[in-house]
């Protein structure tokens, strides 16, 4: 066999609302809201242009079963465009658009090859050989029950052997579990590649052969930080290469500020518009949390008379000289070279959230989290997310309770 070279995508969430961002401009507003389509545009292009095998995307085109028309059709688009290109695609759908959601449909092309409810198999024709792909989409929101045991072992040796899951791994307590499997269950069917979803981290659980979550295309909020794109494969003779394409519009990520020996005002903007401008040439248009670093007690003093919301308000006027969007979302102090002291008030909460375990957090924060419309858009609570909300908190409490205030 020929080299055979696909595409493998996931976790598009076309149409992802982006709730909890605020102040934006209409314009910002419009690019960050419209990120997922034109993160797919980007996606589509590559296709068109590189000529790829097939392209397989692995579940959660949509963000939710109630699919927009908007996104349906931009979707729709996009694959009329690889069917004039002459590309087919193998797409499941997952836990966030699954079977059972009610949308108006748009017909999709021919060259489009959707699995069902059940686990079955797909075989593609290419110029150097066969691909045969295994897969199934979600007949409802929540599939807890492992599936990975109906997927067949691989017979032919002169096909190239791809599985499709939208899952996650057993264990793995910092997602929702669905569709659960282990990485030894992947490997004893003898795949030559593992086209997974569900987990919006890239990560590359298996080399030989190749178990790869691709991440979302896109990144939504904070947690969704870093470069997000698609994986382009090659396979031949049992070896694979992989190559990571970045598609993302915009990249949600954090910036530092070296604030050593700054003292006015003035100077604190123009390190953050420095810092803003060089993250600007690395990555384009972004989405950040300011970290002011190395503070000293001077410049503590500068800030802490200011209301977080007017500092932050200055800041993103500062990053609205740059050509790139660059929008500050939140403002964090790190490494402060002396720590103000805090009210007694503010020492008795820090020092009781310390003590805070999951359950106490879940008390704490359950009349959010049973929300019925707000609580979907949350993720789960688990260590990790705790810590993170402890930390912003903090945050807070330093800057609003110190002595003399």
């Amino acid at each position: 066999m020929g080299e055979i070279r696909f595409i493998h995508t996931a976790d598009l969430h076309l149409g992802s609302p982006f709730t909890g961002m605020r102040g934006l401009h209409p314009e910002q507003w419009k690019k960050l809201k419209d990120s997922t389509l034109d993160a797919f545009g980007r996606l589509i292009d590559y296709a068109v242009k590189e000529q790829p095998d097939f392209m397989l995307i692995a579940g959660d085109i949509y963000d939710g079963e109630d699919r927009s028309i908007r996104a349906q059709h931009r979707f729709q688009l996009g694959m009329q465009r690889l069917s004039e290109a002459g590309i087919p695609v193998v797409l499941s759908y997952g836990n966030h658009d699954h079977l059972s959601g009610k949308w108006t449909r748009f017909e999709l092309p021919e060259n489009v090859h959707a699995f069902d409810d059940s686990v079955s198999q797909i075989r593609l024709s290419t110029a150097n050989g066969n691909a045969v792909v295994t897969g199934f989409s979600y007949a409802q929101r929540h599939v807890k029950e492992p599936v990975i045991h109906q997927y067949p072992v691989a017979e032919e040796k002169d096909a190239v052997y791809i599985g499709m899951l939208h899952g996650s791994m057993e264990g793995d307590t910092a997602h929702a579990v669905y569709a659960p499997f282990t990485k030894q269950q992947l490997l004893s069917k003898n795949y030559d590649y593992w086209a997974l979803g569900h987990i919006h981290l890239r990560q590359e659980l298996h080399m030989d052969p190749p178990v790869i979550y691709p991440g979302n295309l896109q990144g939504r909020h904070k947690n969704e930080s870093g470069p997000k794109g698609f994986y382009d494969v090659r396979i031949s003779g049992g070896t694979s290469h992989l190559n990571f394409i970045p598609a993302s519009v915009l990249q949600f990520d954090e910036i530092q500020v070296d604030c050593s020996g700054i003292v006015h005002m003035n100077e604190l903007l123009d390190a953050c518009l420095s810092a803003a401008r060089e993250f600007a040439g690395h990555y384009g248009a972004g989405v950040v949390e300011v970290k002011l670093a190395n503070l000293n007690e001077e410049a503590f003093d500068m800030i802490k008379d200011t209301t977080e919301e007017e500092l932050t308000e200055t800041i993103r006027e500062a990053f609205s000289m740059l050509d790139d969007l660059v929008w500050a979302e939140s403002i964090a102090v790190d490494g402060m070279q002396t720590q103000a002291e805090l009210t007694p008030l503010g020492e008795e909460i820090m020092d009781r959230m310390a003590g805070w375990q999951l359950s106490d957090w879940k008390e704490v924060l359950k009349d959010l989290y049973r929300h019925p419309k707000g609580s979907r858009f949350l993720e789960a609570l688990d260590p990790s997310k705790t810590a993170e909300i402890q930390e912003a908190a903090a945050q807070k409490i330093r800057r609003g309770m110190h002595l003399g205030e």
